[in-house]
């Protein structure tokens, strides 16, 4: 096909793309990038400069990936480019890169977009490579792939939603991964904020330039900062600093090469998932709702209860603390365990730490690599020497759950007239507060067991499977010294439960101690209203 067909199809398809309400990069041409930037090579002791005016026709000449690019506008601990980015913005306009590529029996469409940062939740760097594509079989779209870090997902054409013949694609805040649902990517393991608030770019906003034979495609060094030597690259690239390769050599060519191949080798989109990331995405607002209409409810039983019984002089029976007895003292807990629960929520729940010792190469101090909250869910950090990196996460509020149980329990205690009646409540409640200990502690007796029956023998993954035994085999808490092969230095961890957790088991306990006391005490808190036949009647109608 010649390159005028190749711009007709390419502009039929072109997708629509969605950003999120704070993302502040959108796609540009590669020459912003090459005229702000230096030309490195890397080198030791220290990368050399190569060339301080590199141009888009001389970029093809370094076929080595030792070469990256760095953007003197700022560095990836900084906003620097992205501000430069921005005050020229309407400038520069926006551009995407599409490639055709065809064979006898399908069409797969590209289209690559370069940003000028990523600013991921979990990562930053120089430069951002992404691209979707659609295959079209019969000169009948039948699939799309997108791209998303170093994977992606794909789906049939039915799954994917669509204005015409343009598809939509749903770019993640600052990392710029696609996906294929505005409310997609905030529980995978990178954390990305997905949203259909922001800017919208159809093909009438932005020029599609045809990627052919581009000198610039050659290039097979880093479009962003890489490293001041080889150790500094090395770290760069684990902590996700390092900017992308260019589209001839994204995951080892494959999404160039390959590309039907790499599509095909993504995670297949299930609607069912998709009704999952929409309650996830939107858990809070479901949470609110649950809330206001268990309030509802438990408001017209209180109401109910009102007019039948009365209320008693002290509205809420946990209220009722009058001396030293049974029921005074299961109140005089159940109100402790709620303090004790609340500070529970706020405080960490389980972590492993790590240092590193290691004479050749660097000293990391202390730091956590898993950490689990009720706030912040789960997340897997990396430490280095700049301190911990999140490389993942999953972020589900789960204090929000224990928090919304607490209100209910203290409203469903208004008006009880029987100590029986609120002991079962605190039992219930103090089990329910039990369990994130219990899970947990389960999760990780489970982890073991997987470990143990596929732990690998060779070195290195051995030791890393030794020491997630130890753990499972003494979850609450333990540390373990691993000496690395020939004496190279030391790996130190140390794990266990945080102080939230404790909290969160002995609120449960107390719970359920109050509990048992309320109900052995068996007293009735204040004397109930009588209902006079007339009151009886209208009780009756409401029913």
């Amino acid at each position: 096909m010649n390159a005028d067909s190749d711009q007709e199809i390419l502009s039929r398809y072109a997708p629509i793309l969605y950003f999120e309400g704070s993302e502040k990069c959108y796609p540009v041409d590669v020459s912003y990038m090459v005229e702000n930037s230096v030309l490195y090579e890397l080198s030791e002791p220290s990368s050399v400069i190569v060339s301080t005016n590199p141009s888009l026709e001389s970029l093809g000449s370094y076929t080595s990936d030792r070469y990256y690019l760095d953007n003197v506008k700022g560095s990836p601990d900084d906003d620097g480019i992205i501000n430069d980015y921005q005050s020229r913005m309407n400038q520069l306009g926006y551009t995407v890169y599409g490639r055709v590529v065809s064979n006898t029996h399908s069409i797969i469409l590209q289209y690559w977009f370069f940003y000028a940062f990523n600013k991921g939740e979990l990562n930053k760097h120089e430069g951002d490579w992404e691209m979707v594509q659609i295959l079209i079989e019969n000169n009948e779209p039948v699939e799309a792939m997108y791209s998303q870090h170093h994977s992606g997902q794909r789906a049939e054409w039915s799954q994917v939603e669509k204005e015409g013949d343009h598809f939509k694609v749903y770019v993640a805040r600052g990392s710029h991964a696609n996906y294929f649902r505005s409310y997609s990517g905030r529980f995978t393991a990178a954390s990305d904020i997905v949203g259909d608030n922001g800017l919208r770019l159809t093909s009438d906003d932005y020029r599609i330039e045809v990627l052919s034979n581009q000198n610039w495609l050659n290039y097979k060094g880093r479009w962003g900062w890489f490293g001041d030597n080889q150790e500094t690259a090395m770290e760069s690239i684990i902590l996700g600093k390092a900017g992308p390769e260019g589209p001839r050599f994204r995951e080892n060519g494959e999404m160039w090469d390959n590309p039907l191949s790499w599509g095909r080798s993504l995670q297949q989109v299930n609607d069912i998932f998709l009704i999952v990331e929409w309650v996830l995405y939107n858990f809070i607002m479901i949470m609110i709702l649950v809330l206001a209409l268990s309030l509802s409810i438990l408001g017209f039983r209180v109401y109910r209860r009102h007019k039948k019984h009365g209320l008693g002089p002290r509205v809420l029976s946990i209220l009722y603390i009058d001396g030293f007895n049974m029921k005074s003292l299961g109140n005089a807990l159940a109100i402790i365990s709620i303090v004790i629960a609340i500070i529970g929520l706020y405080t960490p729940w389980y972590n492993v730490k790590l240092s590193l010792d290691i004479p050749s190469y660097k000293n990391i101090p202390m730091a956590d690599i898993i950490s689990v909250d009720g706030w912040r869910g789960i997340e897997v950090l990396i430490p280095s020497s700049n301190g911990p990196t999140p490389v993942t996460t999953f972020a589900l509020p789960f204090s929000l759950f224990i928090l919304i149980g607490l209100i209910l329990l203290v409203v469903s205690t208004i008006g009880l007239p029987e100590s029986k009646k609120l002991g079962r409540k605190f039992i219930w409640r103090g089990v329910r507060l039990m369990m994130p200990f219990i899970i947990l502690i389960i999760a990780l007796l489970i982890l073991g067991g997987i470990v143990s029956t596929f732990a690998p023998s060779e070195s290195g993954e051995s030791e890393m499977s030794q020491v997630i035994q130890s753990i499972t085999s003494s979850p609450l808490n333990g540390e373990e010294r691993l000496n690395l092969p020939d004496a190279s230095g030391v790996i130190h961890v140390k794990w266990g439960c945080g102080m939230g957790l404790y909290l969160l088991l002995a609120s449960g306990l107390l719970f359920v101690i109050a509990g048992v006391l309320l109900i052995i005490s068996n007293q009735v808190f204040y004397e109930q209203k009588k209902t006079t036949p007339e009151e009886k009647i209208n009780n009756d109608k409401t029913r």
